[in-house]
C-alpha cells in the first residue's frame, strides 16, 4: 500500500514516482531544476529564465522534484502565438515531461512585453488531486463498473 501522502497522487503519477525517487532528496542539487534551467538555456536562448519548483504545494512527498513553473523571456518568441511559444518550450523539455515532470505552467514572453511588463505570473493553490472536485468517486465507481 502507498503511503498516505501519495494515496491522493493520480495512480500514473505514483508510478512515475519510482523512476525518481533519487532525485527526492532536497539535498540532491535539484537535478531536474537543473535539466529544466540547462535545457531551456540551450534550445531558447533567454534574456531572462525563472525556473521555480513548485512540488512543495501539491500532494507529494517532500523534496519533490515534479511540479514546475517557467517564466522565459526570449527573441524566439517574437511574432509567434503563445500556442507556438509553450510548444517550443514543450519540445525543449520532453523528456523530462514525459517522465519526471507531472506539472508545467509556461510564461512565455518577447523581450519587449516583458519589459513592458515584468512581474512573473503567480500559480494558483493547488485543490489537491481530486479535493476539488466533488464527483471523484462517482467516476470512480462508474470507471470500475
Amino acid at each position: 500500500m502507498l503511503p498516505s501522502v501519495l494515496r491522493c497522487v493520480r495512480p500514473v503519477f505514483a508510478s512515475r514516482l519510482s523512476h525518481f525517487r533519487s532525485h527526492m532528496d532536497p539535498d540532491s542539487g535539484r537535478p531536474i531544476e537543473r535539466t529544466i534551467r540547462s535545457k531551456l538555456t540551450e534550445a531558447l536562448k533567454p534574456e531572462h529564465l525563472e525556473v521555480h519548483n513548485e512540488s512543495h504545494m501539491h500532494s507529494v512527498p517532500p523534496g519533490s522534484e515534479s511540479h514546475f513553473r517557467v517564466l522565459v523571456v526570449s527573441s524566439q518568441f517574437e511574432g509567434l502565438s503563445l500556442l507556438q511559444r509553450h510548444r517550443l518550450v514543450n519540445e525543449a523539455l520532453h523528456e523530462e515531461l514525459s517522465s519526471y515532470i507531472h506539472a508545467l505552467a509556461i510564461q512565455a514572453k518577447t523581450p519587449q512585453q516583458w519589459e513592458s511588463n515584468p512581474t512573473p505570473a503567480k500559480s494558483p493553490a493547488c485543490m489537491g488531486g481530486s479535493k476539488g472536485d466533488h464527483t471523484m468517486e462517482e467516476k470512480l465507481k462508474a470507471g470500475s463498473e
